[in-house]
């Protein structure tokens, strides 16, 4: 069979140039039959190898059928049970059948691109440091860091905490939101235990810290993190850019290399925008609400009795408190930087 190239060569010579069959079997030393089919032809030759059975056709029907109720069915247990019908074949026939016909069976998910309004919303996420984060003494600690996203200019902020519970990841919130210098529409998260009661409702802390501000509120379905593309993708920069190569003498210079980089990124040309976050984010303030006086107040607060040990054991720290107040009972109030025990007029500080 003549290939593609030799095919166009002799209607070329035949038709463009004008040379006979005779020549060109002269020429070629091809049989003038071969010949004369190329000409009379004008589509490419093409090569097609006969369809061989395969071991799984007498199955195909039964894979269907199991595939249809339960579309996630693993390729090994699928061979486990076709196996007892007669299959004798290996991993890959399966495997490689399994791949082509599954997404038949699973309903795919389609995604659309988002243009949001300038103010309109602002995307949030929490990131796990791969390593503890230094905390002075030879200590350190696991920690997250809350991450903040706003839709239309992609401007981005972060706060390190040290735990999910709520106070701390709310602070994370307020610090982030004071960088970014204004507030927007909407808040999006995802069903964090600490902000998600259930059903989409907020828990009453984070509806509080909402209502003092005020924005709205919303919660992703479950496992829809496409749903708040925006900061999954500055996330996955900040873990890939910010963290490699860098080292931390304590949580504050984090915090400070953080800001730092934010800074950086902020103010780099962003690929999908063709423009710099820094630039829409002054845009996007213009319409966006100013920030409250002050941050809402997330400190911990709770009421204890001073044991005959006077110390206070707040998260596996012991903090001193007064002999006098020995069987008293004084209001603890736990912030991200000092905590205050109270009782009547006195007050007693002590740093974290």
């Amino acid at each position: 069979m003549l290939d593609v190239e030799r095919w166009a060569e002799l209607r070329r010579e035949h038709f463009v140039r004008g040379v006979s069959i005779n020549e060109l079997v002269r020429r070629t030393g091809l049989a003038r039959n071969t010949i004369r089919s190329a000409l009379r032809s004008d589509r490419p030759p093409t090569f097609s190898c006969p369809e061989r059975p395969s071991k799984l056709d007498r199955f195909k029907d039964e894979i269907h059928r199991l595939l249809k109720d339960d579309p996630r069915l693993p390729g090994v247990r699928v061979r486990e049970l076709i196996e007892p019908l007669g299959f004798d074949g290996g991993k890959s026939i399966v495997d490689d059948y399994l791949r082509e016909v599954r997404p038949l069976f699973v309903k795919q998910r389609t995604h659309q691109r988002t243009v949001y309004r300038p103010g309109e919303i602002c995307q949030w996420d929490l990131w796990g440091p791969s390593s503890a984060v230094p905390v002075g003494h030879g200590q350190s600690r696991r920690a997250w860091v809350v991450v903040a996203c706003l839709g239309y200019s992609r401007a981005g902020a972060a706060a390190l905490i040290f735990s999910k519970e709520a106070p701390d990841v709310l602070w994370g919130m307020g610090r982030c939101l004071w960088s970014l210098g204004a507030l927007p529409e909407l808040m999006v998260c995802d069903r964090e235990g600490c902000l998600h009661a259930g059903s989409g409702r907020p828990t009453d802390v984070y509806a509080g810290f909402c209502g003092r501000l005020p924005v709205d509120w919303y919660f992703c379905g479950p496992g829809d993190a496409p749903a708040k593309g925006c900061v999954e993708r500055l996330q996955g920069y900040l873990e890939t850019n910010f963290e490699p190569g860098r080292r931390f003498a304590n949580e504050l210079d984090f915090q400070l290399q953080l800001d730092a980089w934010f800074e950086r990124a902020n103010g780099r040309t962003h690929k999908t925008l063709r423009a710099r976050p820094l630039d829409r984010l002054a845009e996007e303030r213009e319409v966006m609400r100013p920030l409250p006086d002050g941050q809402p107040d997330v400190d911990r607060r709770w009421v204890t009795r001073v044991p005959p040990d006077p110390h206070l054991r707040f998260d596996t720290n012991d903090y001193s408190l007064d002999p006098n107040l020995v069987g008293r009972r004084v209001e603890i109030r736990a912030g991200q930087r000092e905590i205050t025990g109270r009782l009547g007029h006195r007050r007693a500080r002590r740093p974290p």
